[in-house]
């Protein structure tokens, strides 16, 4: 006889061999049967059970779905409302089951776009076409459990955790036991937390699980390896988005524009722009947990690593800390002002990332201030004097784009007949206008760029000035071709990736620096 029964603590909780109906973790079958069959007075000895097909037990988090609902929701509520984090702190001190029953209604939640990991569905698929019983058992609140049974149709029944108590662990296999018995059922599970529960199951599926986990499950009698992909550095690469990293050359910008090209001002530049990349990764991490059903209902976001399941998202949120740290290491290495600029662009990203994507035209803003930011911390690592005119300039191309990626989404999103966004504060019929605004803000940028060009400073540290205006029609023209095929619908990027694959825009920035390398 198992000795599962005897006082298993949980968050707190005491387990009692067969606790009262309000304190176990909800159980929960399709086709209820009668009550003796839902409480069933067992013994834990085979002969004392009928003959059946041997039930296969499956683990949600991590194993059917390639994620962590549990992470899903927090985010999900602290996108809405980030100040909910000290509710959610509180709900944790008390239990973690408390605090999975505080984000157990998260307003986006759709089981229909859950990332489902295909090699867990076809042993399921193969158990029910057996006759065998399938059950759905997950630390996850039964809210959430449930939604994820009724879409799949596939479960006879699920576990899950309920207000009061965590069904994960000890608990979870204590459960299970008294259900079906020593030995009396299947279970599919991929984590540390799953060792509990494959002691006590017959065969042992496995999937995703770390090097550790595996090494201890290979003392089981019975276990099954399921095939899947790792994560390779690539995927890493992706979901981090190096290609981003192009848009920290602004920080060398001033290296040109205030002729201080060394060696050793070169190098600080170089510095600038890895803190700055790596600044935004952290950030980037963190606007994809903040964003997982959005990108996920997307036709390219849904691609993006953590939204497919391709990297789990503890991996993810560990990486955050990590990289923010590094981040600002590299940054204090450089001087005390550009760690200052380096945090006021976290701050900014990060309100971006929770608030200010949300807010209609703020959201732009707030876009061509985080790509002037990176001008102004190149400027301040080599302690150069930026023109004012060269900044406005640069927010105001910067805003140009920002209003352009807007009006990309909104084309496509009628193109596909979409209803209005639920994530972003514009509407279908706000095209047009956006559109208008975008190419509005672009001439502004090219009116900036002639009173830069004309401003005395200019004349004085260039020997032939003039060859400079030959920016201006170069860059009217790029912009003007950029805002047609948007119109058109055949950019599907943020314009600033687009320019960096589109070879007419490399041609243009290239004739753009020849301007300003012929103008010294």
């Amino acid at each position: 006889m198992s000795d599962l029964g005897q006082n298993i603590p949980t968050s707190g909780l005491e387990f009692r061999p067969w606790p009262r109906k309000e304190e176990r973790p909800t159980r929960h079958k399709r086709e209820p049967a009668p009550t003796v069959a839902l409480q069933p007075a067992i013994s834990h000895t085979k002969a004392a059970r009928p003959k059946s097909p041997r039930p296969l037990v499956v683990d949600l988090d991590g194993t059917l779905v390639r994620s962590d609902l549990l992470i899903e929701t927090a985010f999900s509520e602290l996108s809405r409302r980030p100040h909910s984090l000290i509710d959610m702190a509180r709900a944790l001190k008390e239990s973690k089951a408390s605090l999975k029953h505080r984000l157990s209604e998260p307003a986006d939640f759709d089981p229909a776009v859950l990332p489902y990991d295909e090699e867990v569905l076809k042993v399921i698929r193969a158990a029910s076409a057996q006759g065998r019983p399938v059950y759905l058992a997950s630390a996850s609140h039964e809210r959430l459990v449930s939604a994820v049974a009724d879409h799949l149709g596939l479960f006879t029944g699920w576990y899950a955790t309920n207000q009061t108590t965590n069904c994960a662990g000890e608990v979870k296999a204590a459960i299970l036991v008294r259900e079906f018995g020593e030995g009396g059922f299947d279970y599919i599970g991929n984590d540390k937390a799953d060792l509990p529960v494959w002691r006590h199951a017959a065969k042992a599926y496995a999937i995703r699980t770390p090097n550790c986990v595996t090494q201890q499950l290979t003392s089981h009698a019975d276990v099954e390896h399921l095939t899947h992909e790792r994560p390779t550095w690539r995927t890493w690469a992706k979901l981090l988005r190096v290609h981003q990293y192009a848009k920290n050359a602004l920080v060398f910008v001033p290296l040109f524009t205030d002729h201080l090209l060394t060696l050793g001002n070169a190098l600080t530049a170089l510095m600038a722009a890895i803190a700055f990349s790596l600044c935004a990764s952290s950030v980037y991490l963190l606007n994809d947990l903040v964003d997982l059903q959005d990108d996920r209902a997307h036709r390219t976001k849904c691609r993006r690593p953590l939204a497919c399941g391709d990297i789990p998202l503890s991996q993810a949120l560990a990486a955050i800390p990590l990289l923010l740290v590094l981040a600002f290491a590299v940054a204090g290495s450089i001087s005390l002002a550009f760690t200052g600029v380096l945090a006021l662009y976290y701050a900014l990203t990060t309100a971006y990332s929770f608030l200010l994507k949300r807010k209609m035209i703020l959201d732009v803003i707030a876009l061509s201030g985080l790509y002037t930011m990176r001008l102004v911390g190149g400027a301040v690592a080599i302690s150069a004097a930026l023109s004012p005119w060269l900044v406005t300039f640069m927010m105001s191309w910067f805003l140009a784009l920002a209003l352009v990626k807007r009006y990309v989404e909104l084309m496509a999103r009628k193109a596909a007949d979409l209803p209005d966004s639920k994530s972003r504060d514009y509407r279908n019929e706000d095209t047009s206008m956006v559109g208008a605004l975008a190419a509005a803000a672009g001439l502004n940028a090219l009116t900036l760029l002639g009173l830069y060009i004309a401003s005395p400073s200019v004349q004085l540290l260039y020997s032939r000035p003039e060859i400079l205006w030959f920016a201006a029609p170069i860059l009217t023209y790029w912009m003007a071709r950029v805002l047609m095929l948007a119109h058109r619908g055949v950019m599907y990027d943020d314009p600033v990736v687009f320019a960096l694959k589109d070879k007419v825009s490399l041609v243009t920035l290239g004739l753009v620096g020849m301007c300003f390398v012929g103008a010294m």
